[in-house]
């Protein structure tokens, strides 16, 4: 069957009885698939049949479908006619993992965070019925994006509507972290009242029996949204908000949620259609361990393990574990993240001090306002969030805790390059958005051994602090240096002259190459380890300037508003004659890839670097 699936809409070319053996080879595509390239398996190996149902019902690109996070998205590339790009899924060049609107025109919003398909998708109805345009819009959220605030912030303006509005709540009991707070708890409810459907279907199938009247009975119901739920469960929580709620349904039953859908398709407002799914499903070992398989590298088919051993920790793995260490040592030590305990390493936290870990699900907000709270309460709060997740809370660390100078500490995972997830995870903003903050520390470690000295100093810190780290491997170089972390102070690898590579972070190891190369070359250049993005080593600058002619910064940030604009600042003040060459990621989105690669393509790999500073010397 899936070779009859080239282009959109293809799928009505399949007849409804053949569906079962498309799903099924939809399935071994992506189990076949992504073993080679590596991406997020569970979550799509759950949406197969609603994916498929989904389709049969809608018209692409004419009807919309929004993705929430779009980690799920795969079936419908594949039913979209992208069959072929997975060979090249997330790889440089290749087909992103993610939706994306450049990628096809059946992708109507690019995403990779959590909790905005119902805004984006009432966005869509309310310029559809502003331009007197017909067309079905469909918003495709899971259970734990649906802890995220923004979410209701959406089906709270979304209940104004009084024209359709579909939301399919793919309820897999499973984000990526075990599902926390009332929703969840809700959502388990509802779970059992799975005779529901059936008895809606059955009440409306009775009602449009009745001679003359019945079917202006049952379409009354939905034009003054009064839903036939209300006759059997009233006081519904979705209901209350005025919204129609439908289900739950079996996500794995085709015709059941295609009969659903078209249900949904004719109610005259905003609608949620409740569906079950199994993440993982069709594979055992995705379906035993979904955690495991939200993103995966390639993997043997036959065991579910990874191909690629792990040589050495990461810096994940170092911060779990000097979490520990501290935890031990004060009692007031408390961990926060948003619904990524495994991903930022704080699950060994909770094992060893399970009353001082706070999942707070998908709600980087409000994490960063709890603590404050802690932090005002007398705790030591450590919140730990991927660094293009903490954007979304830029408002609470300025006003919140920045303003009233609270002991919070930010540890900030995937801090730069992250690679095969792209634009939409690249962790490129943080620097520019730290440092702009009033009593803000910024701190990023050379190797696996300051990030333990760095965490140990900002527990101990009175205000607010925030240590940026990237994913992967650790560094294991430059061991031998280990002075001790001082406020504000920066670390003298080696000390020359002309010429000073200020490193921050993740590029120090790059850097320690160029510095080797240059000394292989003649140069006699200093090598920092900066150490401190904020506040600037003001001293140091003012003592190099004295006998170098140029500064080189090196970090994995955004030029604009980055520590090397901060440098030029400073030196543009205080020592013009000192020439500065920043060298930062673009100033724009980076797309997915390998990192080493992207490094190359963008200018901080060693030998750009080398280039950079030597024709720069030129234009002397």
């Amino acid at each position: 069957m899936l070779e009859k699936i080239n282009k959109p809409n293809d799928i009505h070319k399949i007849a409804l009885a053949d569906f079962p053996q498309l799903a099924e080879e939809i399935r071994q595509f992506l189990i076949e698939s992504v073993s080679h390239t590596g991406g997020h398996l569970a979550s799509n190996l759950g949406v197969v049949e609603l994916t498929l149902a989904l389709h049969n019902v809608l018209e692409l690109p004419q009807d919309k479908i929004i993705w929430d996070v779009g980690h799920q998205a795969y079936t419908h590339k594949i039913l979209t006619g992208r069959k072929d790009g997975f060979k090249n899924l997330r790889k440089e060049g290749g087909m992103s993992g993610f939706p994306k609107r450049s990628e096809s025109d059946c992708d109507f919003f690019d995403a990779g965070h959590s909790s905005n398909s119902i805004s984006a998708g009432l966005g869509y109805v309310r310029a559809r019925d502003l331009q007197g345009q017909k067309y079905t819009v469909v918003s495709v959220i899971g259970d734990g994006a649906l802890t995220g605030g923004m979410a209701y912030e959406a089906l709270n303006n979304a209940a104004e509507l009084d024209t359709n509005f579909i939301i399919v709540l793919n309820d897999n009991n499973m984000s990526i972290s075990k599902n926390v707070g009332g929703m969840s708890s809700y959502l388990s409810a509802l779970r059992t009242a799975e005779v529901y459907t059936g008895m809606k279907l059955g009440v409306t199938k009775t009602l449009k029996k009745i001679p003359r009247v019945g079917t202006t009975l049952v379409d009354t119901m939905r034009k003054t949204k009064s839903s036939i739920k209300q006759l059997i469960i009233p006081g519904m929580l979705f209901e209350n908000m005025g919204l129609t709620y439908l289900g739950p349904v079996d996500g794995h039953n085709m015709r059941q949620m295609m009969k659903l859908f078209n249900e949904a398709k004719r109610v005259e407002g905003p609608v949620i259609v409740h569906v079950l799914t199994e993440k993982g499903r069709g594979y055992e070992p995705a379906s035993r361990h979904p955690d495991r398989f939200h993103g995966t590298g390639p993997f043997d088919i036959k065991t579910g393990k990874q191909l690629a051993v792990k040589k050495c920790p990461t810096y994940t793995d170092v911060f779990a574990d000097t979490m520990v260490e501290l935890g031990k040592a004060n009692p007031k030590l408390v961990g926060i993240t948003a619904a990524m305990k495994e991903g930022t390493g704080l699950r060994k936290f909770e094992t060893k001090f399970p009353d001082r870990f706070f999942d707070v699900g998908i709600a980087e907000e409000h994490a960063v306002s709890f603590a404050a709270g802690l932090a005002l309460g007398g705790m030591v709060p450590v919140v730990a969030i991927y660094s293009s997740f903490l954007q979304r809370a830029v408002d609470q660390m300025l006003h919140d805790v920045c303003m009233q100078k609270l002991h919070v500490i930010f540890a900030i995972d995937r801090a730069g390059l992250v690679g095969a997830d792209g634009e939409t995870h690249q962790g490129c903003f943080d620097i520019s958005y730290l440092t702009m903050m009033p009593n803000m520390t910024v701190m990023a470690p050379k190797n696996q051994w300051e990030l333990s000295r760095m965490l140990e100093f900002a527990v101990n810190f009175d205000g607010p602090c925030a240590i940026r780290y990237p994913r992967g491997s650790v560094c294991q170089s430059l061991k031998e240096f280990d002075a001790p972390v001082n406020y504000g102070k920066s670390e003298v690898l080696y000390r020359g002259r002309k010429t000073a590579i200020l490193s921050l972070g993740s590029m120090t190891s790059v850097c320690e190459q160029v510095y080797k190369e240059m000394k292989n070359r003649g140069s006699d250049p200093t090598f920092v380890n900066v150490r401190f993005a904020k506040p600037l080593d003001t001293e140091l600058l003012d003592e190099l300037a004295a006998d170098h002619d140029l500064f080189v910064t090196v970090e994995e940030n955004v030029k604009n508003g980055g520590f090397g604009e901060h440098v030029s600042s400073y030196m543009e003040a205080c020592h013009p004659e000192v020439r500065v060459l920043t060298i930062a990621v673009w100033n724009r989105f980076v797309e997915h890839g390998e990192v080493d690669s992207l490094r190359a393509k963008i200018g901080l790999s060693a030998p750009d670097i080398l280039s950079a500073i030597e024709e720069y010397e030129e234009q002397k």
